[in-house]
C-alpha cells in the first residue's frame, strides 16, 4: 500500500511539473524573439573553475592523441571486447547479484571463481584464453566497495570506489535486460584524464549497437563522480504527442576514480599515471580531475 502511494504522488507530481513546463514552452513561443533568456541554475558543477587539463572536443592534439591510444582499436571496432570478470578470494554470496547484473548490462562478459590465484595470475589466465579486460570486484562488510578494471595484455589498470548500489530488482518499476548490445554515453569528461578513463571505460562495450534493442548504459561524470545508469527508451504517444519514456533496467552505482596505473597491475612495482591525494586535491570544492 504504502509503495502504490508513493508511485501515485509521484506520478501526480510528474504531471504537474509536465504541465507547468508545457505552459512555459507556449509562453516563450507565443513571446517569440521578446522572450527571456532561460535561467541557468547555480551549482558547483556550473561553477567550475576553469583550468588548463580541460580540453575541447574538437581539440586537433587531443584527437590525435586519441587515434593512437590503446583504444582506438575497440572504437573502430577493429576489436570486439571480451571481458573476464573475476572477485576478491572468498567472496560473499550477496556479490553473486553485481556480478550477474553485469553480465547482462556488459556484452560478452564470463565470470570465472577467483580462487587462491592472484591478480597477475589470473591476468595471465585471462590473455591465454584471448580475454581483452579483466574485471575484479572487491567487497568490504559483504558489500561491493571497488571495481579495478585493467586492460590486456599492456594495460593500462584503473581502480574506482563503488558505492550505493542497487540491483534492477530493487528499483521500483524496473524492466528486465535483454542480450542486445546497448548504446553507450560517456557524458561530461572534459579533462584530458576525464578523456582518457571514459575511453577505458568505452572500450569494455562494443561500438555496434543493436538499436531494435533500444538500450542504453549511461557514465555521466559529475563532481568526479561516475554515475552509471542502465535504461531502455520507450516510446509512447501522449496527448496527439510523441514522447520518450525511460525505463530504469539496473544496475546503478555511483563511481569513483582512486588511481591509473601503467600496464597490468603491479602493487609493488607499478607506475602510477594519476592517483589520487585527498589533501593535495580537495583544496576547492570546485575543482575537479575528470
Amino acid at each position: 500500500k504504502d509503495k502504490k502511494y508513493t508511485l501515485n504522488i509521484n506520478n501526480k507530481r510528474k504531471k504537474t511539473k509536465r504541465k507547468l513546463k508545457d505552459e512555459r514552452n507556449k509562453e516563450i513561443a507565443s513571446l517569440g524573439e521578446d522572450a527571456p533568456p532561460k535561467q541557468i541554475p547555480k551549482t558547483i558543477e556550473s561553477m567550475r573553475e576553469i583550468d588548463d587539463t580541460m580540453v575541447e572536443d574538437n581539440d586537433i592534439e587531443v584527437i590525435n592523441d586519441e587515434k593512437d591510444d590503446e583504444f582506438n582499436k575497440y572504437y573502430n571496432n577493429e576489436i570486439k571486447p571480451k571481458i573476464f570478470l573475476t572477485t576478491r578470494p572468498k567472496c560473499s554470496k550477496k556479490l553473486y547479484t553485481l556480478i550477474s547484473e553485469l553480465m547482462q548490462m556488459i556484452p560478452n562478459t564470463f565470470y570465472y571463481p577467483r580462487g587462491s590465484l592472484t591478480v597477475g595470475d589470473m591476468a595471465k589466465f585471462a590473455m591465454d584464453k584471448g580475454f581483452s579486460h579483466i574485471i575484479v570486484l572487491s567487497e568490504k562488510k559483504k558489500e561491493c566497495d571497488g571495481l579495478l578494471v585493467s586492460h590486456l595484455p599492456c594495460g593500462p589498470t584503473a581502480f574506482f570506489r563503488i558505492s550505493s548500489f542497487q540491483p534492477g530488482t530493487a528499483i521500483d518499476g524496473h524492466g528486465k535486460p535483454t542480450s542486445h548490445v546497448p548504446e553507450l554515453i560517456l557524458n561530461n569528461f572534459v579533462t584530458r584524464l576525464g578523456r582518457r578513463i571514459g575511453r577505458f571505460i568505452g572500450s569494455l562495450f562494443p561500438h555496434e549497437p543493436e538499436l531494435e534493442g533500444r538500450q542504453v548504459v549511461t557514465f555521466h561524470n559529475q563532481r568526479d563522480f561516475i554515475f552509471l545508469r542502465h535504461h531502455r527508451y520507450i516510446y509512447r504517444k501522449e496527448e496527439d504527442k510523441i514522447r520518450a519514456r525511460l525505463q530504469e533496467l539496473g544496475p546503478r552505482f555511483t563511481m569513483k576514480l582512486k588511481w591509473l596505473q601503467e600496464g597490468i597491475f603491479d602493487s609493488k612495482f607499478g607506475e602510477y599515471e594519476w592517483i589520487f591525494k585527498k589533501k593535495q586535491m580537495e583544496t576547492s570544492r570546485r575543482k575537479f580531475v575528470l
